[in-house]
């Protein structure tokens, strides 16, 4: 399998931005690389109030298969934390290094 990146653009929810890193930092990040993604960075836009980060996985099943398998985690439903809560927009792109 080749490597998949995406490059994920989250608007958040007014004052809520904070609350969102911390929750991104201490229970998807973890769950993330336990199964198996990588990080490629995060960024914060307060300006914007957006959200921004890279998520990668170079593994035996596709990017696709790889995040139901995250979305479907018990792990992931333990959480208890629904993105509609935080997240007003979301944009991911799939990109390709060039450099």
């Amino acid at each position: 399998m080749t490597r998949t990146t995406q490059l994920r653009t989250y608007t958040v929810r007014d004052g809520l931005l904070d609350e969102w890193v911390a929750r991104w930092k201490t229970d998807i990040v973890p769950l993330r690389r336990e199964l198996g993604f990588t990080i490629g960075g995060a960024w914060v836009d307060r300006e914007r109030n957006q959200f921004v980060w890279l998520v990668s996985y170079d593994g035996p099943e596709t990017f696709a298969e790889r995040n139901a398998m995250y979305w479907a985690s018990p792990a992931r439903k333990a959480m208890g934390l629904d993105p509609d809560d935080y997240l007003l927009s979301t944009d991911d792109r799939t990109v390709e290094d060039c450099y």
